[in-house]
């Protein structure tokens, strides 16, 4: 059975749809298809009105009844309807407790740290991180007593063997930035829960239409909201989900007392966005299978790498936890570090851009872009790999570009048109 044929979540016939407002709060719960989820979950129409989409809510404050009297909202950092329901939203597609949103995927992972460690712990990290995750542990909380180690998350058996007594979290990127590594969520979290720690997914490459990681034992998931969640490269954002109320405590302490929440405008333009992450996953993994077929194929490429492969040493995990493989591919260029960057010079539709998970599809050199920082650490990239973002252009025009460019490495030419 493939992926796509698994759709964890969905709700089959017997799941009740849930009626928008039904509970009397105003919000939306969890039950009805990933899509039905996406887009009604607290989000039903405004009472005042009958508008089909929730007003954007800007005030700052709210009345109160009388001094230390407030009513559901007080004060706009604490809470906001807007943001609520995003976050209403986004606990019922990752079918969890409580979610959290914030200003930008790295003031989320910060949030979450801060509310799982305390100075002395340790943080596991994979061999392949996000450049960002790496600087927040090594460059800020270690500052504040937080130390980390990078282990090989894929390698299950190894992490039991040389577990680090003093780990309180095990971070786990899945599939990983940028090299793709898949991590097997479930017996991770077997292994680090037997010794008294918790564990965090982030979860931005798969999103939860691919991979709901609360439901193989994490203890939190994380997201960059910025990437495929948004989906349109026109908003920064991040989010947090757990099951946990003791860790939902902490962190809503932790959103009101530092206040690194988004907008109400960023917050509308997210829960946009979302309403089509299922069809919008669905091409993104097409593309990116065809486009990764393309590069397994051209002689100017050693090495694809790509979930979706027989070869990708993640594949069967990938298979059995994700229901699909996802938009990102990455490739290791025959000609190493020079013909990696006159790729992402040459391509045209592939746009020469940091992020990812957008309509457009982008190109970058992580050993100079997003992953320069870990050049002297163990999460050092190769420099002769190139990432991709696949986006959702026509698929022949996109390994047109792909085509033309490899091509013309090495044949003397500039790459500047």
């Amino acid at each position: 059975m493939s992926p796509a044929d698994e759709r964890p979540g969905d709700g089959g016939s017997g799941d009740a749809v849930v009626v928008p407002g039904e509970d009397g709060t105003g919000r939306v719960g969890g039950a009805g298809g990933f899509e039905t989820r996406a887009i009604h979950a607290g989000q039903p129409p405004d009472p005042a009105t009958g508008a089909v989409i929730p007003p954007i809510s800007i005030s700052t404050t709210f009345v109160q009844a009388a001094p230390g009297r407030p009513g559901r909202y007080e004060y706009a950092r604490s809470a906001n309807p807007t943001r609520e329901a995003l976050e209403t939203c986004l606990a019922a597609l990752e079918e969890g407790r409580e979610a959290f949103a914030f200003s930008s995927g790295m003031a989320a992972e910060d949030a979450l740290a801060r509310a799982l460690l305390r100075p002395g712990d340790r943080v596991l990290l994979g061999r392949d991180a996000y450049g960002g995750t790496l600087r927040l542990f090594s460059r800020v909380l270690a500052e504040a007593g937080i130390t980390w180690s990078s282990v090989p998350l894929t390698d299950p058996a190894a992490l039991a063997e040389h577990w680090p007594e003093d780990t309180r979290l095990v971070w786990v990127e899945t599939p990983s930035n940028p090299r793709l590594e898949i991590v097997d969520v479930a017996a991770v979290a077997e292994v680090a829960h037997r010794r008294g720690a918790q564990v965090v997914v982030d979860n931005t490459f798969a999103t939860p239409y691919l991979q709901q990681p609360l439901r193989l034992g994490a203890d939190a998931v994380v997201h960059s909201a910025t990437k495929y969640l948004g989906g349109h490269s026109d908003v920064v954002a991040g989010a947090v989900v757990t099951d946990d109320p003791g860790l939902g405590e902490r962190l809503r302490f932790l959103q009101n007392a530092t206040g690194a929440v988004p907008g109400p405008f960023d917050v509308y333009l997210l829960l946009r966005g979302i309403k089509t992450l299922a069809v919008r996953m669905e091409r993104h993994c097409a593309n990116a299978a065809a486009v990764a077929d393309l590069l397994a194929g051209h002689p100017a490429v050693a090495r694809v790498v790509h979930p979706g492969r027989p070869d990708h040493p993640g594949h069967a995990v990938a298979a059995r936890q994700m229901r699909g493989f996802g938009g990102m591919v990455a490739a290791v260029l025959a000609g190493g570090e020079d013909a990696a960057v006159d790729l992402v010079a040459r391509t045209r539709l592939f746009t020469l851009a940091e992020s990812l998970g957008g309509v457009e599809s982008l190109i970058e050199h992580p050993a100079r872009m997003t992953h320069s920082g870990a050049a002297d650490t163990d999460l050092a990239v190769d420099p002769g790999l190139v990432r991709l973002s696949v986006g959702l252009e026509t698929l022949d025009d996109l390994l047109d570009d792909l085509r033309r460019a490899l091509d013309g490495i090495g044949d003397g030419t500039s790459a500047v048109s």
